[in-house]
């Protein structure tokens, strides 16, 4: 009798042998459950921050506004066709864009929706408009935009930033 062919004999004992060790890959030690998310806390927490970013804004003063935002060179801010990169970038879009009170008018939000994704993590998106002096009621610039916000020390602060405008 001849011994049996290398490959059938690679099938016969290979196939057997990696769905064994493929069944033992799960069985480590098992991960912590998610956190439970406090959906009230994480909102009341976002709408905090963004209620602050407004007040800053409304005062004229566009650094106040910007703590609302993570001071990281990571945070992602979209609008106009343009991509910024980290704090200090955004910083300059806004002072170059709204470089005194006048030109910043008075923000305010509407239809703000808050998704916690996690105890640590939100998604939020609402409109914006602007009301500056000449602008018919109603009639300033705005449009709509989505945040990522995360938890920090600071408290929640926005990561992500995509704005467009009407």
């Amino acid at each position: 009798m001849s011994p049996p062919s290398l490959p059938r004999f690679c099938r016969a004992v290979a196939l057997p042998l990696l769905v064994a060790v493929a069944g033992c890959a799960g069985s480590g030690p098992a991960t912590a459950p998610p956190a439970r998310v406090d959906a009230a806390a994480v909102e009341a927490g976002v709408r905090a921050t963004l209620g602050a970013q407004v007040e800053a804004w409304n005062a004229g003063s566009v650094r106040g506004f910007m703590d609302g935002y993570a001071r990281t060179d990571t945070l992602t801010f979209l609008s106009g066709g343009t991509v910024r990169a980290g704090w200090e970038e955004a910083l300059y879009g806004y002072v170059r864009s709204y470089p005194d009170a006048a030109a910043m008018g008075q923000l305010a939000f509407a239809d703000l929706v808050v998704h916690p994704l996690a105890a640590d993590r939100a998604l939020a998106w609402g409109r914006w408009r602007l009301q500056r002096e000449g602008d018919a009621p109603g009639a300033g610039p705005g449009g709509l935009f989505t945040l990522v916000l995360a938890a920090t020390p600071d408290g929640w602060r926005v990561v992500h930033d995509h704005t467009s405008s009407e």
